[in-house]
């Protein structure tokens, strides 16, 4: 493994021997903001993608009342996916802000698993803060932190028949095919995917989200959002070979 100048080893490129993956995050627009770029070249190449959310993000936009709020952010992620490629958006229905990690978000997310049989699971920084591998860094939300756990452990729910029996009353059998987990945004990235080919995608994507954006940044949103995703993809590009790049940390199974 080559060395860097930083003294940080390069990312090594991500597994693509599977056909089906599962990305679980907490609201809409976690992915877009994580790897839409790799999720638009993974569905380009005949992969298999399915979106699952534990909310609606219904508590994500001050202006605009939980009940009106949620449909909104549902209806713009549902876009959003369409872009680079995924047609199956599910939602858990959990409070926007207020998941608690638990056995019920694991069972939640393992029953997905079983039902959609994924090979990789994507998820998104579970970590107490963002950036800061050496300490410091901002810190991550309760959702994002509970939801990505739970990813952790349901990777390894969905194959065990004695955890959550109830699940095969439900009809939903085991499934050990879960070859590995691969976190977005973690301040420890192990490998990355080639961001050039979705980068583009990956912008419009993200611009489907116009009521969150609109209210999150005073700039212009197109270029709000192309700075934000190319510049995270230039970071990367330094660990990996000089291409643009989406860094994720591989847990194997």
């Amino acid at each position: 493994m080559t060395e860097q100048p930083d003294q940080q080893p390069a990312l090594q490129p991500m597994p693509t021997d599977w056909t089906r993956a599962l990305a679980v995050v907490a609201h809409p627009d976690d992915l877009e903001y994580g790897c839409a770029a790799a999720i638009a070249d993974w569905t380009d190449g005949g992969r298999e993608v399915v979106y699952l959310l534990a909310t609606r993000g219904e508590a994500g936009i001050d202006s605009i009342a939980p009940d009106e709020c949620g449909p909104l952010r549902e209806a713009e992620q549902r876009a959003s996916a369409a872009v680079v490629g995924v047609s199956e958006v599910e939602f858990l229905d959990y409070h926007d802000g207020a998941i608690e990690y638990g056995l019920g978000l694991r069972r939640d997310i393992a029953a997905a698993i079983r039902r959609h049989r994924p090979e990789l699971i994507v998820t998104l920084n579970h970590r107490d803060t963002w950036g800061g591998a050496q300490g410091g860094g901002y810190w991550n939300t309760p959702d994002h932190k509970a939801v990505g756990r739970a990813v952790l452990d349901a990777a390894g729910d969905a194959g065990n028949r004695w955890i959550f029996p109830e699940l095969i009353e439900q009809g939903l059998q085991p499934w050990n095919g879960v070859r590995w987990v691969a976190v977005a945004g973690s301040s420890t990235p192990t490998h990355a995917a080639d961001a050039g080919p979705g980068l583009e995608r990956s912008v419009k994507s993200l611009l489907e989200h116009k009521a969150y954006i609109e209210v999150l940044t005073d700039q212009d949103p197109e270029e709000y959002v192309r700075t934000f995703l190319t510049g995270n993809a230039q970071q990367a590009a330094a660990r990996f070979g000089g291409r643009p790049a989406v860094p994720f940390e591989v847990f194997p199974r």
